[in-house]
């Protein structure tokens, strides 16, 4: 028993820390690679950009257009979310029910007990349905997207972080090997390490992979605690803390850059960032954005996940921190 668990956590920390591309390589045209290269390199000084649910506060969230609108700001991540449909198809949605993203309640009205829930729709059903902008207005073309469709327009372009992903991970992988984007798809969990290792073990390729720590919470400091102890080292550790934390966040980001690994960082909301004053919003009402950024910059903080990612992308290029070459 103990060698078979020394070898899934050898499985486990090849395919968390092996990059699929040499960081030295020279890419020619595929962004996507260039950005994974820079995810996987610990040395480097470029702040990876994930993009909240694509630019939803233009287009409606989750969709191509949301997704095309971060490519051309020069986002290195669209955050989607998934859910499986009851034809076993997956889609990009963030709610398991589709009554505030889509007009549902106005397609469905002649037909009484209809389910507004993913997993009891067809694609067929899904792909009735127009989408909303964030105003709650339905568009009059935009249709929710299969994962499938999200990757084509993603391939080679950004990488991609598919949350509520790994429920699906199976599935989302056969998918991205057969597209051939695996290395450009990030999934993250809060799952034991044990649970992940033995899961992605039996697969030569896997996905990239990083545990989501909430720290102030005893299961999140267990998980973080739990990677340190037995030296597996993740692509990146996902910190999240409520309130202030009297130096634990930059503690324990520090052990994650000793231990060869990155730290991400969401500013989306206050309470993933320490409260309020350390948010996306806090950086939009100040003149200068880096009055909150530069604190997550000074711990050591790479990659950070927002949703007013125009703003953080300019801040990061004037500071130096966002030319890929």
């Amino acid at each position: 028993m103990k060698k078979t668990v020394s070898l899934i956590f050898a499985a486990l920390t090849l395919c968390l820390c092996q990059c699929c591309t040499p960081k030295d390589a020279v890419f020619e045209g595929n962004r996507a690679e260039a950005i994974a290269a820079r995810m996987h390199d610990p040395a480097t000084d470029y702040v990876v950009v994930a993009v909240h649910r694509g630019d939803w506060r233009n287009y409606p969230e989750n969709s191509i257009p949301a997704i095309e609108s971060v490519i051309r700001m020069g986002a290195d991540i669209v955050e989607i979310d998934i859910h499986r449909t009851a034809d076993s198809v997956l889609v990009v949605c963030h709610d398991a029910d589709v009554r505030r993203t889509t007009n549902f309640s106005k397609a469905f009205k002649n037909v009484p007990g209809k389910s507004s829930k993913i997993a009891n729709m067809t694609l067929a059903d899904i792909k009735t349905l127009l989408l909303k902008r964030g105003q709650g207005v339905e568009t009059d073309t935009l249709r929710m997207p299969t994962l499938e469709e999200a990757l084509l327009c993603t391939k080679d372009r950004i990488c991609v972080n598919i949350d509520k992903g790994y429920e699906y991970y199976d599935q989302v992988l056969e998918l991205s090997e057969r597209l051939g984007v695996t290395d450009q798809v990030l999934i993250k969990s809060k799952r034991p390490l044990e649970v992940v290792a033995e899961h992605e073990a039996p697969y030569e390729h896997n996905v990239m992979y990083m545990p989501v720590c909430d720290i102030q919470k005893e299961s999140g400091k267990a998980l973080f605690d739990s990677y340190m102890e037995k030296g597996v080292v993740p692509l990146a550790y996902e910190l999240c803390w409520q309130r202030n934390d009297d130096g634990l966040f930059r503690e324990l980001a520090r052990k994650a850059l000793d231990q060869g690994s990155k730290v991400w960082v969401n500013t989306i909301w206050a309470s993933l960032c320490g409260g309020l004053g350390n948010d996306d919003d806090a950086a939009f009402e100040c003149e200068d954005p880096g009055q909150v950024y530069q604190q997550y910059i000074d711990a050591g903080v790479s990659m950070i996940q927002t949703d007013r990612p125009e703003m953080l992308i300019n801040w990061l290029e004037k500071t130096g921190h966002h030319t890929l070459k």
